[in-house]
């Protein structure tokens, strides 16, 4: 998990060198493009694989709403420091705690409920909105947390009947078939920098995806969300000293107050599962 976190920081550091010179759309384009080139293999695993007519609605659904999700992202890494993008993106299991309850028929404890109002608290702090003037970029930040926790919800839901290759990939081809249209919209040519920065973009998550399911595979939820949480570290780090980007108090206290939440968020989901789950008898 701590691989996969500088994996993925590496990722939002590609974004932000690219800058805003190219489309934010484009730029995210370009990227799951690259990502159908490198899923090439998966598709070979999965091509005898049927979906249902309705199982293919949902990743058409699931890609949908990631897509806008990806946009989003890539337009705020353009606009606000990397730290407060990084803070900003860890609201994400507090949406999706929120649509599990919603959606999924999970019960909202007392305790869970507080736990989500602490995160949006965090997220107020960052923002501090009626004290400062909120950048554009943020808000398309936390709009776009909500959006990838319904994508994580839709995950879970295919997960029921569907192979991890099979979502991957299908989650990539809706997300750049998504893309495409207002990609190209606004379609420049873009230099040979910009695709080799945007291909090694797409390297990058694909490994970061790769560790990280490595790393559910081994460990329970517990001990690498914590860990996932170092991304906060190694993007303030990174930003400071390849971009000079000096986040000020209140990016470090949001941002603690947001990991805090979601990692108890977590923690619960994991006890509430263990009692679900009958014990084995002694022997």
């Amino acid at each position: 998990m701590a691989v996969s976190g500088l994996f993925f920081v590496a990722v939002t550091a590609i974004v932000r060198n690219l800058g805003s010179d190219m489309n934010a759309v484009q730029a995210a384009f370009i990227r799951y493009a690259f990502g159908l080139v490198l899923l090439a293999p998966v598709f070979l695993q999965i091509r005898r694989q049927r979906p249902t007519a309705k199982r293919l609605g949902l990743h058409a659904v699931r890609g949908l709403v990631h897509g806008m999700g990806v946009m989003l992202w890539f337009y705020a890494m353009a606009r606000i420091p990397i730290a407060e993008v990084t803070a900003l993106s860890f609201t994400a299991p507090i949406f999706t705690t929120i649509g599990a309850a919603l959606f999924l028929g999970e019960k909202m404890h007392f305790r869970r409920i507080g736990a989500v109002l602490v995160g949006f608290g965090g997220t107020l702090v960052i923002l501090r909105p009626g004290i400062e003037v909120i950048d554009i970029g943020a808000v398309a930040q936390v709009v776009a947390a909500p959006l990838f926790a319904a994508s994580i919800l839709i995950s879970k839901k295919l997960t029921e009947t569907d192979s991890n290759a099979m979502i991957v990939a299908m989650m990539a081809i809706f997300v750049t078939l998504v893309l495409m249209p207002p990609a190209l919209m606004v379609w420049r040519t873009p230099t040979g920098m910009e695709l080799f920065w945007l291909f090694m973009t797409a390297v990058m998550a694909t490994a970061g995806h790769f560790t990280m399911t490595q790393a559910f595979r081994t460990a329970e939820i517990t001990v690498t969300q914590p860990v996932s949480f170092l991304q906060l570290v190694w993007a303030t780090l990174l930003g400071l000293y390849l971009f000079g980007e000096q986040p000020d108090i209140w990016t470090w206290v949001g941002g603690g107050v947001i990991v805090a939440s979601a990692t108890y968020i977590a923690h619960r989901e994991t006890v509430v599962k263990g009692r679900s789950e009958p014990k084995m008898a002694e022997i």
